[in-house]
């Protein structure tokens, strides 16, 4: 008799200290019938698409069409104009309009993200209403002015003021915003200003309003396509019923928000990784030199195998935090909680991983597009080809949602604040860790399938656990102060990355042997868990090593030495004829098949 095992939903972070199986996580080879139609509509779309999605002109259009096929409304609920797909149908969404040309799908996450979901989440049901319905059926277009010429990461220093009219009934705006994503055909923005000098507050301001003045558009180094300008307020009347939340709270929206379109921004980049692979297998396989294919030699290869390890670890792991917020907002529902603020509350759960991939996404997208351009040689270089500007569009994912230093940060210390509030317990398991290391190793018998990638990568979390467990006994006992020691937490949000992305690769591939799949062969799938681990042994090892010498000392530090090496010891895997046997997959195949 068979008995039902059930799904194991983790809290946020908890993935350092706890183990998945694959029956938690959702993996893209699940999708339904229904969401097969779904994805195949956005491929005809992205299809029909083309090169359109290159002009500043065509954006407005694009951004209608796209409504149209309820792209736009998918994540918002029937009563305010939207289909309210779930979660993981969302995520492919975005997963393949991000394989359009960057400019559009810019124009899309600005809108559909940080443009509707503030008034989701902050708005009362007046405003819901009133903009909802138009903005998810591409009838009208939102922006978000958050950055200033002053406050960029430090959003909380902006100086755009907000005075009480004499009548009471009007917030009276003064100041300017910059980089403004969809700026130039925008009909509402959310905007954030100080009211009463200091206290950071959200507004919706349609744009046509008397005293609103637009800049130019900024001539920028990629996402061409889409429109980016300043926006200047001068003595602006926002009715006082325009507020988003509180007065004061606008901290609240502005950091909310970015956790959700962190997320997207990984899901969208996923898309980028495929496309820039595709698009690099098809030219190896037709350009000729010493009368061959250049897919033919090693180094192409190993450049192939390479985008497709990073873009089939991303993937994997995107699904794996979409199910997470999925599985959290449905739960939170039935527990009766609204849609917007089970939406909300999800993703501020998961907002450590939502900083990780976001990280990972954007680097992992300029590598695929670095290594297009490479492949491609001087043709690359010229903007007769996709990617040129797929190189210029990619660069802008590693600032913006808040860069990459600050995403990494904040994943740390987002961590060790869940520690100190009771939410997730890393105390005690980083101190079993330290007791381990007191104690002699144990000659552990390894049986089962891919019982050599499972304990790489219970040893990558006893690394993660090791390093900020006494990172953060230092910081207790005043000998450290963490936010000074920068490089110490990027060192271990490097680790979590690694640590997130190993083991989603691995429950996604336990996932796939066990079922009927016709993607490709199982023995590739293995080819990437292998190399992935391999290489990530290495990194984690010196991410470690790095941040120890740099706050540890004497026996203290040998000791967690010992601890590094005992913790790295995966088999050395050959890489290069596992990297062979990817490549030549998707050489065979003239695409991007996983």
């Amino acid at each position: 008799m068979n008995k039902t095992v059930a799904k194991n939903v983790l809290k946020g972070a908890e993935f350092i200290i706890k183990d998945a199986q694959p029956i938690d996580i959702f993996i893209p080879e699940e999708w339904d019938e229904e969401q097969q139609m779904i994805r195949q509509t956005v491929i005809d779309f992205v299809t029909q698409m083309g090169d359109k999605g290159k002009k500043i002109e065509n954006q407005v259009n694009l951004m209608k069409e796209a409504g149209e096929l309820g792209f736009l409304g998918c994540h918002i609920p029937d009563e305010y104009g939207g289909m309210l797909l779930d979660t993981n149908t969302v995520t492919m969404i975005c997963e393949y309009l991000g394989g359009t040309h960057g400019g559009w799908s810019t124009s899309f996450a600005a809108h559909t993200g940080i443009g509707m979901l503030p008034i989701l989440y902050f708005g009362t049901e007046e405003l819901r209403t009133k903009y909802l319905p138009d903005l998810s059926n591409g009838t009208k277009f939102a922006a978000y002015c958050l950055t200033e010429p002053g406050s960029g990461s430090d959003a909380l220093a902006a100086k755009t003021k907000a005075d009480l009219s004499e009548d009471g009934q009007h917030y009276i705006l003064n100041g300017q915003k910059m980089w403004i994503s969809n700026a130039g055909f925008a009909d509402v923005f959310i905007v954030f200003a100080q009211v009463d000098g200091d206290k950071f507050t959200g507004f919706v301001v349609d744009a046509d309003t008397e005293g609103i003045s637009l800049g130019a558009e900024e001539d920028k180094m990629g996402i061409k396509g889409s429109s980016t300008r300043q926006v200047f307020f001068e003595n602006a009347k926002v009715p006082t019923s325009h507020i988003l939340g509180e007065i004061g709270k606008g901290h609240l929206i502005a950091f909310n928000v970015l956790n959700i379109g962190r997320f997207k921004l990984g899901a969208l980049t996923v898309g980028g990784c495929k496309k820039a692979t595709d698009t690099s297998v098809k030219y190896a396989n037709e350009r000729k030199q010493f009368k061959q294919s250049i897919s033919n030699f090693g180094a192409i290869q190993h450049k192939l195998a390479e985008q497709t390890i990073r873009t089939f670890a991303l993937e994997s792991s995107i699904y794996r935090l979409s199910d997470m917020l999925k599985d959290k907002k449905d739960n939170l529902v039935n527990e009766g909680l609204s849609y917007s603020d089970a939406l909300l509350q999800a993703a501020e759960e998961y907002a450590v991983e939502c900083a990780l991939l976001k990280v990972y996404g954007s680097e992992a997208a300029d590598f695929a597009v670095d290594e297009a351009v490479q492949i491609h040689g001087g043709y690359g270089f010229s903007e007769e080809y996709y990617v040129a500007g797929a190189y210029r569009d990619a660069r802008i994912n590693r600032i913006y949602e808040g860069t990459n230093e600050i995403n990494r940060m904040l994943s740390v210390s987002m961590l060790l604040k869940k520690a100190m509030k009771g939410q997730i317990d890393i105390v005690g398991p980083a101190w079993a860790v330290q007791k381990e290391l007191a104690s002699m190793p144990s000659m552990e018998t390894l049986e089962g399938d891919y019982a050599e990638e499972k304990k790489a990568i219970k040893d990558f979390k006893k690394m993660i656990l090791m390093v900020a467990g006494a990172a953060a006994k230092q910081q207790m006992d005043g000998a450290l102060n963490l936010k000074e020691e920068q490089e110490i937490l990027m060192n271990i949000s490097d680790m979590m990355i690694d640590g997130f992305n190993a083991e989603s690769l691995l429950l996604r591939v336990e996932k796939l042997k066990g079922m009927d799949n016709k993607n490709a062969s199982q023995e590739i799938y293995e080819a990437i868990l292998q190399t992935y681990i391999h290489d990530a042994t290495s990194r984690m090892a010196k991410a470690a090593s790095d941040a120890l010498v740099s706050f540890a000392e004497g026996d203290v530090l040998n000791i967690m030495l010992r601890g590094v090496k005992r913790y790295s010891k995966y088999t050395p895997k050959n890489v290069k004829v596992l990297r062979r046997k990817i490549a030549q997959k998707l050489i065979g195949e003239n695409a991007y098949c996983l």
